[in-house]
């Protein structure tokens, strides 16, 4: 089941000389499927790495016990390339907690085919289900193994069965388990007639032959050699998903999983390739996966390393990248997600950058490569400013890449440094930290003054924190997430403002009296002048206003914004020496606390359109929690995924602090949710009355 050699393996790593001689495999399933332990046999059964995870000459380049303890606290993509039967696989492993689908989805930009890891004795939970629709999204071809068949709970037919319900009935094994071996069903090994039967057909209706029905049908033997080029066509097209089981302990299977992955699985040229546009925005030329087409290729991982600073993992898309060369970098991810505010985490970017040495990472190893084609995947040192989803191109044709699309962080988590001294590191800290990981949201808020990490959980919350203690040295803790209020008037009211002082020389003379009406929600601020007869002169009217104004941005009691006001400026006195501009804007912010005392002010807080995505079983779940948390629940709808709902409350901000991490508890892994603000609200009496001060 091998095709003709296009790579060649040694200590320089394995290099790919044509796109067809490549497959890109993203390693996806939930964590405890076996996955880092199924890529480990599969390099040790490809000859890469002994049991010891040593190469050949001893060289010790991966311990897998370390890398799958490390990508449990990990953000990112582990790479392990290998060669079998002439062609080179890239393995990329993914995370399998839900916290880093983001890591999932640049793994499926990378990629040109997902095999799903499916534990035998486990069987398909929701978070396989989660990560089938990600794929199914993006149209990636899939296929499934089955792990741990040894074990004494093991059920692969059971899981198979499973798959079948979940996924549709193109799920279907290409290799059955007898004993201590696997038995092919395409080669026609006898005694499995129907599930070979059900095989066979499946691969036949995606076949462009239009006789091979009509010959299969009337008694004719398919020759295996022409099943096995409508199956890469069936999986390259989605439509059917082949099953092999593997004992990653034994190694039964891993062969056959390398030969099915070589001669099943599409190679780049099978793949569409993203959009591509001019940093102007503007539709690019239309690209192939070509050596020797312009260069186009994208950042997908980022990291940084002690010794070799920043290291970009890249899919070459289009052309040759080769050491020492300049390319154009660019990052337009605004284009995409809105306009970035000025201080964002991902400011757009462009410049020309000399790369340094190209590689092909193995765990701990990075081993060198002469050049890298369309295709391929590569480890590229010393991009000092590009982060993950930026494009890489020729420095006389940039082109931009179409970004995936990036999982919202929902989880805000609130830090301060330990130490006056972690402050000046704080900042760079987070800017590199943003840079490898576009999940990441730092956000400094102006109005509570917090530095709030927007994360996808509570486990991708621990590794940044980890990783801004253990790589740049800055020790912080997490604090109570604070939400942005408001206050406005309860009833209308009288103030009276007064600053007079004499201390020698020129006084402060300032007093003006006032009336304050709330508006309606949304009515903004209003300032009325009804003085009469010069009480307050004219150039000093625009002051009061002034004051009045800086009083509500500072707050009037809770020290929050007050909006939603009409201020009519009624009375006041002057004199002719004392009283300036400073003097009557600061009588105009005593008059408005004044007024404040009078007539009773109450806080409001932000309220969200919240979507959440829910199975339909878990529905009534989620709407009783919604319900618990002051939430108004305004409907659902079936989602476009079958059997899941779409459930939108108005939720208080208040309430949404954790309920990234809660509701992932509360639907077993199986629910998301998006928010966006919507108004604000005014607090309830009781919950205003357990609020801490500000």
């Amino acid at each position: 089941m091998s095709r003709e050699s296009g790579g060649v393996a040694g200590q320089a790593g394995p290099v790919a000389i044509r796109p067809e001689a490549v497959r890109n495999v993203l390693v996806v399933g939930p964590a405890g499927a076996g996955k880092t332990t199924l890529v480990e046999r599969l390099l040790v059964t490809a000859g890469v790495l002994n049991r010891a995870g040593s190469t050949e000459d001893g060289t010790t380049v991966c311990d897998f016990e370390e890398v799958e303890h490390r990508q449990r606290r990990s953000v990112g993509l582990a790479l392990a390339p290998l060669v079998h039967g002439g062609v080179k696989v890239n393995l990329l492993d993914a995370p399998g907690y839900v916290d880093f689908v983001g890591e999932v989805r640049a793994g499926l930009r990378a990629a040109d085919c997902a095999l799903f890891v499916v534990a035998a004795n486990e069987g398909v939970d929701e978070q396989t289900r989660t990560l089938w629709r990600e794929c199914a999204d993006v149209a990636m071809p899939r296929a499934v193994v089955v792990t741990k068949v040894d074990h004494a709970r093991a059920d692969v037919d059971g899981v198979v069965a499973q798959a079948r319900d979940a996924f549709g009935e193109r799920v279907l094994p290409v290799y059955l388990r007898e004993g201590g071996r696997l038995v092919g069903l395409i080669t026609g090994d006898h005694g499995h007639d129907a599930q070979r039967a059900a095989l066979v057909e499946g691969i036949i209706e995606e076949s462009e032959d239009e006789t091979l029905m009509e010959r299969y049908v009337g008694g004719e033997v398919i020759e295996a050699k022409l099943l096995l080029a409508d199956l890469e066509l069936a999986v390259a097209r989605g439509s059917l998903h082949p099953v092999v089981p593997v004992d990653s302990t034994s190694g039964v299977g891993a062969g056959e999983l390398l030969d099915l992955m070589v001669s099943a699985f599409p190679s780049p040229l099978e793949h569409p390739l993203p959009k591509v546009f001019t940093p102007a925005g503007r539709p690019g030329p239309e690209i192939a996966c070509d050596p020797s087409g312009p260069l186009v290729a994208e950042v997908i991982k980022t990291t940084t390393d002690p010794y070799l600073g920043r290291v970009s993992l890249v899919r070459v898309f289009s052309g040759t990248v080769l050491p020492d060369a300049t390319v154009h970098v660019s990052g337009h991810r605004s284009a995409w997600t809105g306009a970035a505010p000025p201080d964002s985490s991902h400011p757009d970017h462009d410049e020309d950058e000399r790369i340094g040495s190209l590689s092909v990472p193995l765990g701990k190893s990075q081993r060198t490569a002469p050049a890298v084609v369309a295709g391929d995947l590569c480890a590229i040192g010393r991009l000092s400013r590009a982060e993950t989803s930026d494009t890489l191109a020729d420095v006389d044709t940039p082109l931009v890449l179409e970004p995936w699309q990036v999982p919202h962080p929902q989880l805000p988590v609130a830090i301060q440094v330990r130490t006056k001294s972690a402050e000046d590191k704080l900042g760079p800290g987070l800017q590199r930290l943003a840079a490898e990981d576009p999940t990441l949201r730092v956000e400094h808020n102006e109005e509570t003054h917090q530095v709030v990490l927007w994360t996808m959980g509570e486990a991708h919350a621990d590794v940044l924190l980890d990783r801004l203690a253990g790589r740049y040295g800055v020790d912080v803790d997490e604090v109570e997430v604070q939400v942005p209020m408001r206050e406005t008037f309860v009833r209308p009211a009288t103030g009276h403002g007064r600053h007079v002082k004499q201390s020698g020389g020129h006084g402060q003379y300032a007093v003006c009296s006032i009336e304050v009406e709330p508006l309606p929600q949304g009515g903004g601020f209003e300032f009325v002048d009804r003085v009469v007869g010069g009480a307050v002169p004219r150039q000093f009217i625009p002051s009061v206003e002034k004051g009045i104004r800086s009083q509500m941005r500072d707050g009037v009691v809770n020290g929050c914004p007050a909006v939603d006001l009409r201020v009519t400026l009624t009375d006041g006195k002057a004199h002719s020496v004392d009283s300036s501009d400073m003097a009557f804007q600061t009588a105009g912010g005593l008059a408005l606390r004044d007024a404040a005392t009078r007539g009773g002010t109450c806080l409001l807080e932000p309220v969200d359109e919240v979507e959440v995505l829910v199975a339909d079983a878990l529905v009534g779940t989620i709407m009783g929690d919604l319900s618990a948390r002051r939430g108004k629940v305004l409907g659902s709808e079936p989602a476009r995924e079958p059997g899941m709902v779409v459930v939108r409350a108005h939720v208080p901000q208040l309430e949404l602090r954790r309920y990234a991490a809660e509701l992932r508890a509360l639907a077993h892994g199986s629910a998301s949710f998006t928010r966006a603000f919507a108004r604000y609200e005014r607090v309830p009496d009781q919950v205003s009355a357990i609020l801490p001060p500000r």
